[in-house]
């Protein structure tokens, strides 16, 4: 039997909890999960303080992708009705990452569509991130698909060398099921990807999606994993079923309820006690009333839309977090009238 009482003890201390026990709090019953929820607050609190980091998305180029992702609206063959475009320019790119900062974001990612970025996107995002960190205090993180061998390796040494910050490529799902979302390639290369992120001095970003499948051992697994590879960002998304993608995603996340999902939020706390823990994409669906809940646990949310989707106005992301009394990671206003902010394409 787990003991609630010691267990932030436990983490604080660095000790890694067992694939087992995570798999233990995720069956906890709903009635326990409020005291679960305390304890991750006490691990979060103890590394973050009452701090949020809080960041904005641009989806710099939609749709066009030849991979085949069953989760994703631009995948090859997906009838979602997004927008398609190529790269965004430069210019593009830096005013609308002047947005973000005046909207109260700390962190601008940029993202492209595809399976991964070519030499001329590369130089546009290079181009684009000399001067964002120029004229705004904004962190940059690139997340442009796969980085694969010799030239995958140049590729993220031209992004450190332009001052990108930090590498999104996010596992997803756990290996075991990964040939069942994807044939296009593999959750290895995956894994290549961040190596070359992070042998290149990028801070690497890397999360996943529940609700593709997946088995409460295996949810368990992969907060470990995240772990072991010592991820500095872990966005936990949950999945939001769309129209028209392979997977539609009913039958998958017809078992999700807010408490659910407020312990796998504390799983991937308690096994990462120290990386920034992002509450992504499907917060709004399936946590609803009890979205204030997950910023206890998590100290990162995206502000506005997501890439393809809607998110919560950015409105009411400021007004939850003031009520918590929680505060952006670096000073700035910190108002709920705060601006709102629409990444291109959306």
């Amino acid at each position: 039997m787990l003991n609630m009482d010691t267990l932030a003890e436990r983490v604080l201390r660095g000790e890694l909890l067992s694939v087992e026990e995570g798999v233990a709090l995720l069956n906890l019953p709903d009635t326990e999960t409020l005291r679960l929820v305390d304890v991750a607050w006490r691990v979060r609190r103890q590394a973050f303080g009452d701090e949020v980091k809080v960041n904005v998305l641009l989806n710099a180029k939609s749709g066009l992708c030849a991979e085949d992702c069953a989760y994703c609206s631009q995948a090859k063959g997906a009838d979602t009705g997004i927008p398609r475009y190529r790269v965004l320019s430069p210019d593009e790119m830096v005013g609308e990452a002047k947005r973000a900062q005046d909207a109260g974001a700390q962190r601008y990612c940029i993202v492209l569509s595809g399976r991964g970025g070519t030499w001329g996107e590369v130089e546009h995002v290079a181009e684009a991130t000399r001067r964002i960190k120029a004229e705004t205090n904004l962190e940059v993180c690139a997340c442009m698909g796969l980085l694969l061998g010799d030239e995958g390796r140049k590729k993220a040494e031209a992004l450190r060398g332009a001052g990108v910050d930090a590498y999104n490529h996010n596992l997803n799902t756990h290996h075991d099921n990964y040939g069942n979302i994807c044939s296009t390639h593999t959750y290895e290369d995956r894994i290549e990807t961040l190596t070359h992120a992070a042998a290149a001095g990028m801070s690497t970003c890397s999360g996943v999606i529940v609700g593709m499948g997946e088995s409460e051992r295996q949810i368990a697994e992969l907060a470990a994993t995240l772990r072991c590879r010592n991820a500095d960002s872990i966005p936990v998304n949950f999945l939001i079923p769309i129209d028209g993608a392979a997977l539609d995603g009913q039958q998958t996340t017809a078992h999700f309820t807010p408490w659910s999902c407020l312990r796998v939020l504390c799983v991937f706390r308690l096994f990462n006690p120290r990386a920034e823990l992002r509450a992504s994409a499907g917060r709004e669906i399936h946590l609803r009333s009890l979205q204030p809940l997950a910023l206890l646990v998590a100290n990162s949310i995206f502000l506005g839309n997501y890439l393809t989707e809607a998110g919560q106005e950015a409105g009411a992301d400021w007004q939850m977090l003031q009520d918590l009394g929680l505060r952006p990671a670096r000073s700035g206003a910190f108002k709920a009238e705060a601006k709102e902010v629409v990444p291109v394409g959306v």
